[in-house]
């Protein structure tokens, strides 16, 4: 047992030498490949540790001409010029790499790839969708598919949308359901402006079997059910959003008064109204309330509605309403005052009840199923950018 322990000893420095000599020739491989690099290539690396893009760009560009054959470099080029915005030059960089002589099929499939995503950045459509179409199939595709769905959301193509998004891969379990339903809201919403409302329904029924909770598909079916006159399927129809998703009764709630209004069900669904406030407290909601308590109980009663919603969820925005009703009801002598604080109150209430997306934060003052900044789909909440600011 001893002269083990004791073989094990002498075996440690064997160990260290071996390890300090494997350490030595992987320093001397790194040198050998460095030398082979242009000192512009590490010009352009400190350039860019040091902010100074431009001047990074044309250090790489010069090494670039020094070694042609490397391609990475100008894949790197090729890619700072897009995101410059200097599109003409990234198509340049990666056409010379497509049509370059003896490039690996793999590299020359990025080569396309990267070619494609120039011409999409550039607003040449036809060109991107062409190429992203002949890298169907290859190692390529599934970036291919991610961009093919992006040109037809942008040519407003979506029964192609509809038929890319099926292909796409599961990715941790999203399956674009939701994409999905929205593409078929959009086809149902383009035969409603062309009087088709059968087609429009089957299309809606389409997207709700893709994705049940599609809030819209049911806001749509409401609005065709009111455009009949069946003013009962449409009250159905709006009051399920509550079961889908709560947040979106603020986008129903001025169509459930109206929609009462004319059945002569005013104080059922007043009291509905009142009931979602309660439950699901948000600024459209509590304007769709107040409007209705205004017109048909009394400035009094709008007072007290505000004032108490006040209470539970203090805003601007609700302030601005109880100016509002109690200038309704103010001595001569007091509405000069209520009036020169309602005028400050709703100037500054202007920059906060806009809508906000989740994703890239982009603010706007009308409600889109479809963000206009980032293209993501319902990634804006019909809630009021200071309801969001004074959520715990």
């Amino acid at each position: 047992m001893i002269e083990f322990e004791l073989w094990w000893l002498l075996a440690i420095p064997l160990f260290f030498a071996l390890g300090w000599l494997a350490a030595r020739v992987d320093i001397r491989h790194v040198m050998r490949e460095s030398r082979t690099l242009p000192k512009s290539y590490f010009k352009g690396l400190n350039f860019l540790l040091n902010e100074q893009p431009d001047k990074a760009i044309d250090a790489f560009l010069e090494a670039a001409k020094v070694d042609s054959e490397t391609a990475e470099l100008h894949f790197a080029l090729g890619n700072l010029f897009r995101r410059r915005g200097e599109t003409d030059r990234a198509i340049r960089m990666h056409q010379n790499l497509v049509e370059r002589e003896g490039l690996k099929e793999e590299q020359r499939l990025h080569a396309l790839t990267e070619l494609g995503h120039d011409y999409l950045k550039a607003g040449l459509l036809d060109r991107a969708e062409d190429i992203f179409a002949g890298l169907r199939g290859t190692s390529q595709h599934e970036a291919a598919l991610g961009f093919l769905l992006e040109i037809y959301q942008q040519e407003k193509e979506w029964r192609k949308a509809v038929d890319i998004a099926r292909q796409l891969p599961d990715h941790s379990g999203y399956l674009w359901q939701k994409e999905i339903a929205n593409f078929y809201c959009e086809l149902a919403a383009a035969e409603i402006n062309n009087a088709r409302p059968d087609e429009a329904r089957r299309l809606l029924g389409e997207a709700l079997a893709m994705h049940r909770k599609s809030v819209r598909a049911t806001i749509l079916l409401g609005d065709l059910a009111a455009a009949d006159g069946d003013l009962a399927a449409a009250i159905d129809y709006w009051k399920r959003v509550e079961q889908q998703n709560p947040v979106y009764l603020a986008l129903v709630a001025v169509k459930l008064r109206e929609a009462y209004r004319k059945l002569g069900r005013g104080r059922e669904g007043l009291q509905l109204l009142r009931s979602y406030l309660a439950q699901y407290p948000s600024f459209d909601l509590l304007d769709a309330t107040f409007q209705w308590v205004l017109e048909d109980e009394s400035a009094e009663a709008a007072c007290q509605l505000v004032r108490d919603e006040l209470r539970r969820n203090p805003t601007l925005l609700g302030l601005d309403k109880l100016l509002e009703a109690q200038l309704r009801t103010a001595l001569p002598e007091q509405r000069a005052d209520l009036d020169l604080m309602k005028n400050l109150i709703h100037n500054h209430t202007r920059r906060v009840a806009r809508y906000r997306c989740d994703g890239c934060g982009f603010k706007a003052r009308q409600f889109y199923w479809r963000c206009p900044g980032c293209g993501a789909w319902e990634s804006y909440p019909p809630k009021r950018t200071e309801e969001f600011d004074l959520t715990p």
